[in-house]
């Protein structure tokens, strides 16, 4: 008896899916319409969300139009609205329409792009729009393609500043050297530098926290002077890692001196950019590249502030040679002819997963559709709209700025001390037309507000300055 075989699931035919997806366009087309209209933090406690679901899954498959009205009533409602107009708590996730569409084209093609042979396009894609993006924010040459670095997308900067660890590490001699080598950054750095040592294997000590000055960028002068110690010691200097607009205040380290520093002992210099260095598309604001062309690695992310959604992060590399040593592992199932030509790239070996995902479609689309000059406009329009705040926060006697405008970030308190600050940031959240968050700088409570969202006008901007106003 011939055993049966098993039919499989039922699969949308092309009509029922070509329904549900203009289903599902619509409804975030209304969403992103409404946005402004919503709370920006949701009324939930911990586990409702858990609780409004059924505790074991479906043994039948539902109907698409269940699914979205559940997205509609249950799972909308409970998301911290990122996309809000009023949202000024971290530095932006930017979305916009063409890069929703760029990430739907992205999941439809379903590709693994992490060999060149395993999708060609979209390792060709990937490496075309990061010399588009690398010319249109100003990088320095050395960082394209047409030598023998080049720009790749990782999920985050994160991601980004653990590669150029890695490549640091290896480049100076690795695990037989490891217990001698030394990474410095700011103590103003994001702190997953210091999660990327730990897990690239260096113990806490090895990370030396530079000073910093009086605008929180990092002291040039006394990392020569941490560094010339260190090898005195008969340490060595592996890694550098400047800041090109802090997490807490924006402040921009002085890349150029660093890179001094650094190069006079051989050590790897990555600039970690991830909010400003969207900014660099303004050619006014290409400061901020001041040193770029003495680095070896630099990163920063067109999903904070280029309206490209999460996650999209371009990490450069002077030479991707280091990198490639670090990270190129070739088992015999991954070998293949093009691979072994040594034609193509295989961008497995710029990163840490083996697997990646199709971000260049996003990050194409929204600059074919927006173009340099449309997301300059994106740009400037949020740095001037800050510049403004500052402005009003300068005019308020109530208030005073706690860090130099950068950007689009300003950094304020009460001048009535941190309790006042507390409390002026408890009742600017309250109520509901703005969310900001906090740092601390010289040990004082300061409120940050990053403006940069993808819907945020001036008209938003100065609300939140009228409720400062109000509420101080």
């Amino acid at each position: 008896m011939i055993p049966e075989v098993p039919s499989g699931p039922v699969h949308m035919t092309p009509d029922e899916f070509r329904a549900a997806g203009h289903a599902t366009v619509d409804w975030i087309a209304d969403f992103l319409a409404g946005v402004a209209d919503r709370p920006i933090m949701p009324d939930v406690a911990p586990g409702d969300v858990r609780a409004s679901l059924p505790p074991s899954p479906p043994q039948v498959g539902e109907p698409f139009d269940a699914l979205l009205a559940d997205v509609d009533s249950l799972i909308a409602p409970a998301v911290t609205q990122w996309q809000h107009p009023g949202f000024y708590g971290y530095f932006p996730a930017n979305s916009s329409p063409p890069a929703v569409l760029g990430e739907l084209v992205s999941a439809g093609l379903g590709v693994q792009g992490m060999l060149w042979s395993t999708s060609p396009a979209c390792t060709e894609l990937e490496t075309h729009v990061l010399d588009w993006l690398a010319e249109a924010c100003g990088l320095p040459e050395r960082f394209r393609s047409d030598g023998p670095g080049g720009g790749v997308i990782q999920d985050s900067a994160s991601s980004a500043s653990l590669c150029a660890v890695l490549a640091a590490r290896d480049r100076s001699g690795g695990s037989d050297v490891l217990p001698d080598l030394r990474v410095y950054t700011s103590s103003q750095a994001h702190s997953s530098i210091e999660k990327d040592v730990l897990v690239a294997g260096f113990g806490r000590h090895q990370l030396r926290v530079v000073p910093v000055d009086g605008d929180y960028a990092m002291d040039a002068d006394a990392l020569a002077s941490m560094v010339a110690a260190d090898v005195s010691e008969g340490l060595v200097p592996c890694l550098v890692v400047a800041t090109v607009g802090t997490t807490s205040s924006g402040a921009v380290d002085p890349v150029a001196r660093i890179a001094e520093v650094a190069c006079s002992v051989g050590a790897w210099v990555h600039v970690d950019s991830a909010w400003a260095g969207s900014a660099t598309v303004c050619p006014e604001h290409r400061d901020l590249l001041d040193g770029l062309d003495r680095v070896d690695s630099y990163a920063f992310n067109p999903h904070k502030w280029l309206l490209t959604n999460f996650d999209c992060s371009a990490f450069y590399v002077a030479d991707a040679a280091p990198l490639a040593a670090s990270l190129s592992i070739v088992p015999e199932y991954l070998r293949n002819p093009a691979s072994d030509s040594g034609e193509v790239v295989d961008y497995r070996d710029w990163q840490v997963p083996l697997g990646r995902r199709f971000r260049a479609l996003k990050l194409w689309f929204v600059m074919r559709s927006y173009g340099t000059d449309g997301l300059r406009a994106h740009i400037r329009a949020h740095v001037a709209a800050a510049a403004t705040l500052a402005d009003r926060v300068r005019a308020n006697p109530r208030l005073e700025m706690a860090a130099p405008l950068s950007l689009g970030l300003v950094c304020l308190r009460h001048v009535d001390g941190d309790e006042a600050s507390e409390r002026l940031l408890a009742d600017v959240n309250s109520t509901g037309e703005a969310f900001l968050t906090h740092t601390k700088l010289d040990d004082r409570f300061v409120l940050r507000v990053a403006v940069g969202g993808t819907w945020t006008t001036a008209v938003h901007v100065d609300r939140l300055a009228d409720l400062f106003d109000d509420l101080a």
